[in-house]
Order: structure tokens, then C-alpha cells, then sequence
């Protein structure tokens, strides 16, 4: 069986973070890791996994979590295209330079 492969130093960082911010929004409420997990239909332990940023957690595990905490909202300005400044710039690099007219129309049938 083939191991799994390493994810990127700064993607490590960053799910580690959010599965602190995860804990800490857990925390606020006052919700033990069982309410959360039974709330969000996981065991236990999925959401101590999520929690300590193992990479292997779902992304529908996460959502589901996110939205029992109520969080759902802040999610929408994740990999948002109008923040996008370099797909922006290669998106206007390959329009046309110019706009040509349309090509006449036959109409005389």
C-alpha cells in the first residue's frame, strides 16, 4: 500500500489553524467534542482529528461542522474569484485587443 503524500509546509500550517479556529468556536459555545460530534453525525474522534488538522478530515466533514457552529457565513470568502488578483490578470491578458464589428448579416431571403 502506497503512503499517502505530504502536503505543503504552508497547507499543513493553514489546516493546523483551522482546525484550532474550529476548536475555539467549539469552545465559545460551550460544546463538548461528544455534543458536536453527535450534532454533526460524526464520532468523536473524526472531530478531534479535524480539531488537531490531520489532513485526511473530509471537506463535507468540515462544512457540516462549520454550519453546526453556526459559521457558514464565513465560508463564501473562501477561494472567492472576485479576490483572485492573479486569475484576474491572466483573465485580462487573454482578451481580445480589439473589437472587430460584427460580420453583416444576410437578411434577404
Amino acid at each position: 500500500m502506497a503512503k499517502p503524500a505530504l502536503a505543503p509546509r504552508e497547507v499543513a500550517t493553514a489546516i493546523k489553524r483551522l482546525g484550532q479556529n474550529i476548536r475555539v468556536a467549539r469552545i465559545r459555545r460551550r460544546m463538548s467534542q461528544e455534543e458536536l460530534a453527535q450534532a454533526s453525525n460524526i464520532t468523536r474522534k473524526t472531530l478531534y482529528e479535524l480539531e488537531t488538522g490531520n489532513p485526511g478530515a473530509t471537506i463535507g466533514t468540515l462544512f457540516t461542522v462549520v454550519w453546526k457552529l453556526g459559521l457558514m457565513s464565513t465560508t463564501t470568502a473562501l477561494v472567492d474569484p472576485d479576490t483572485d488578483e492573479h486569475g484576474k490578470i491572466l483573465e485580462a491578458a487573454q482578451r481580445p485587443k480589439r473589437a472587430r464589428r460584427p460580420a453583416a448579416t444576410d437578411t434577404n431571403f
